[in-house]
């Protein structure tokens, strides 16, 4: 967290947002606000305590604030103690999008990338679905993320995840020249599309939750289609669409990870491997970046509760190799 120490007791402060907030009752019976803050340099779990609406004011997720307190161990973890919060106002000069984590990337370069590579396909049926869904999309595609709290969930991070598998695409159809490398990079450029539908998404580009239409149906079926919609209003081949939607309906690769199907066709598997490869690496690198060097991250949900280890070898604050 990129907060300003005050002393050298601890004591903090700074401005960040609220990724979660929730009033609870302590054992004492005292109403506290449990926090998750966060700024484009990490998140930290915060306790306001004896909260009072009329003393601190109410406060909302996704909502920039200022606050100080002082930070102290809690479970092998940090944790900050609040003692003021305020909201920000317009003397303070700040800007909300500064205060989330961003892909790295610009957004209007990553996508001018993918709709390129689409507009040069010899497939002229694959270049006109990819085309006209990219481009009928483009202004959410900019700036939202890949996910609401697990891989790639900062601004830009569906343009970075996006890309990122593009490109090991590109490279496994190097080394498998028998690969339909078109039809890959269609499916990796479509694959989570309907992810622009399945969250509600801030205009910091962070996700606040899940639509109604995500929670029911889901981006994979979504996705699916999608691609039904504009193959249908194109004119596109029905073996196209067919091929296409297997590749989004089945690149969770199981049932048991949301999977309609498993994938029955090699591009198919390798868009299913891939996605869980960029997606992986992505978590390994945020947990093994937060552990102290030649020590243990805390357990990961998302990879059965593994720890892992820092070796410090390398330099994790390089950024992926996309242009």
């Amino acid at each position: 967290m990129n907060f300003t120490p005050i002393d050298d007791r601890g004591l903090v402060d700074g401005f960040c947002i609220i990724k979660s907030i929730e009033q609870k009752t302590s054992s004492k019976g005292d109403a506290y606000l449990d926090m998750m803050l966060g700024d484009s340099d990490g998140e930290i779990n915060a306790k306001l305590w004896r909260y009072s609406k009329e003393l601190h004011g109410e406060y909302a997720v996704n909502e920039l604030v200022k606050i100080r307190g002082m930070i102290s161990q809690y479970n092998g973890a940090d944790q900050l103690k609040i003692e003021k919060i305020r909201h920000t106002y317009s003397e303070d000069n700040v800007n909300i999008e500064d205060f989330v984590k961003t892909a790295g990337f610009s957004g209007e370069d990553m996508f001018a990338e993918l709709l390129n590579l689409a507009k040069g396909f010899n497939d002229k049926e694959l270049s006109s679905i990819v085309t006209a869904i990219l481009n009928d999309n483009r202004l959410k595609i900019l700036y939202w993320p890949a996910a609401f709290k697990l891989h790639h969930a900062v601004r830009g991070g569906l343009l970075l995840h996006t890309l990122s598998i593009v490109r090991l695409a590109q490279s496994v159809c190097e080394i498998y020249p028998f690969v339909d490398k078109e039809l890959l990079i269609s499916g990796a450029i479509l694959h989570d599309i309907a992810k622009l539908s399945e969250f509600e998404v801030a205009d910091s580009g962070i996700a606040t939750g899940y639509s109604a239409e995500g929670n029911l149906i889901g981006h994979l079926a979504m996705g699916a289609m999608v691609i039904e919609k504009y193959a249908e209003k194109l004119g596109i081949s029905k073996k196209t669409a067919m091929l296409l939607e297997h590749m989004v309906l089945s690149h969770h690769g199981e049932p048991e990870f949301g999977a309609a199907v498993r994938p029955m066709f090699i591009e198919a598997e390798l868009l299913s491997e891939l996605d869980l490869m960029d997606s992986r690496v992505f978590e390994m690198r945020e947990a093994v970046m937060a552990a102290n060097e030649e020590d243990f991250s805390g357990r990961i949900w998302a990879m059965e509760n593994r720890k892992l280890y820092n070796h410090a070898r390398t330099d994790l604050n390089e950024e992926t190799k996309i242009f």
